[in-house]
């Protein structure tokens, strides 16, 4: 599977970021609100941040350890944001992370774009189990938890060191049983 991915939406396409893509990426992950709101997304945000990534979605896709996609309109092909899901292959199971550009937030972006990953995380991957952590403050961002399904699991304290302070984070999960009981109905 390190064919290129393409995942479509109503309103996005979520696919491998590009060359092409670095002055949008640098633009809007260099926005202080997106690294605040982020668990290690640094600021400021360079151009060579943004080649990182890129190189970090192919290689991701190469050894089928994380798929990295960024996310754009498809009316427009607008790049908006990014969201992956990294494999942790021995427990068959994967964690998502995504941002999205301060102009574009609460327009569902970022729920749309989730529930497309845990579709291909579940229905292509085979996966057992997806989580996905927020910064504890960042409520909207459990909010798509929240509405593509995912539970609740619990407060992981003082998980991640954040510049010089240690944050904790709220984790939410999705097991293959409880997407399927969602798919039904």
């Amino acid at each position: 599977m390190n064919q290129p991915i393409i995942l479509t939406s109503k309103r996005l396409t979520l696919s491998i970021p590009k060359l092409a893509d670095i002055p949008a990426i640098v633009q809007y992950a260099g926005h202080e609100k997106v690294a605040a709101t982020t668990q290690n997304m640094p600021h400021p945000y360079a151009k060579e941040d943004a080649l990182f990534w890129i190189d970090m979605a192919a290689e991701g896709l190469q050894v089928q350890s994380n798929y990295i996609f960024g996310i754009r309109l498809n009316d427009n092909n607008q790049f908006l944001g990014g969201i992956g899901i990294a494999i942790d292959k021995v427990h068959n199971r994967g964690e998502i992370g995504y941002w999205i550009g301060v102009p574009f937030w609460n327009k569902g972006y970022a729920t749309e774009a989730t529930k497309l990953v845990l579709q291909f995380g579940f229905e292509q991957l085979k996966l057992n189990k997806i989580h996905a952590v927020h910064l504890i403050g960042n409520d909207s961002s459990g909010k798509v938890m929240i509405k593509n399904g995912m539970i609740k699991e619990g407060e992981l304290k003082e998980h991640y060191k954040k510049g010089d302070e240690y944050r904790s984070v709220l984790q939410y999960r999705l097991t293959r049983r409880e997407y399927e009981a969602l798919k039904r109905h």
